[in-house]
């Protein structure tokens, strides 16, 4: 699937915390058409395209998710922010990205984000629990502290009415109340390669999924390949914009 470029409505910004606003783009039906996992590029300006995860399996109806953080401190986060707050329209490069769901597997999906991170992942759970309902998914999802998880009730929800569905909750500064009720809703405390090592994971037969930044990834990748991964079915956007020196 050739990337395209085109110009997009934005029909809908939310806050989804204080940090973290969700975009709703629409535009053409076929144009718009994405594997679950990838990723669009957006113009800031005629050489400036900055990427963000697609938070939303393909729907068939034109429309897409993004979820944005503000970084106060990046030129780039502030010029998308102001933008957003006044621009009708976006131009867009989509899709890219190889680390997509593999819908014809029906190994177990072990899928591991920090932060917005969280937004990769979303799309691959929407497709998942469509195409292939009966296939478990354990979804980590990291974050510094409990507010950062910003739609914990999405997850909770999985967790909640998807028996093969699980939610790990990882955060490294103590939780502000108690997670929802659910056997299925589990919190771990500290880093999340720390949680995983500390796991019992049955890695070896899974598909995994890693989104977040280089460091987060391979801390991870290191933990897992201890537990005995099938290292050919490790999936990460890092591996192709951030590979590990092999020297």
């Amino acid at each position: 699937m050739s990337a395209r470029t085109m110009t997009c409505q934005v029909t809908e910004v939310e806050s989804l915390n204080p940090d973290v606003f969700g975009v709703t783009l629409e535009g053409r039906a076929e144009a718009m058409r994405h594997a679950p996992g990838q990723y669009l590029e957006l113009a800031l300006d005629d050489s400036t395209w900055v990427p963000f995860s697609i938070a939303s399996a393909a729907r068939g109806d034109g429309r897409l998710e993004l979820h944005v953080q503000h970084w106060p401190e990046r030129s780039n986060s502030a010029r998308l922010r102001e933008l957003l707050k006044v621009a009708n329209q976006l131009t867009v490069r989509l899709p890219g990205g190889d680390c997509v769901l593999d819908e014809s597997s029906a190994r177990p999906l072990l899928l591991i984000a920090a932060g917005t991170g969280f937004a990769q992942m979303k799309a691959i759970v929407e497709a998942a629990l469509e195409h292939t309902p009966e296939r478990r998914i354990d979804l980590w999802w990291a974050t510094r502290e409990h507010r950062e998880l910003y739609l914990e009730p999405l997850a909770t929800h999985w967790a909640q009415t998807r028996a093969q569905f699980c939610f790990h909750a990882v955060t490294e500064l103590p939780l502000e109340e108690p997670l929802a009720d659910g056997e299925r809703i589990i919190h771990h405390a500290g880093r999340i390669d720390e949680a995983l090592e500390n796991a019992e994971l049955a890695s070896e037969a899974c598909d995994i999924y890693l989104s977040g930044s280089p460091g987060m990834v391979y801390a991870c990748l290191d933990i897992l390949e201890a537990k005995g991964i099938d290292q050919t079915r490790v999936f990460s956007d890092v591996f192709s914009y951030a590979p590990r020196d092999k020297a």
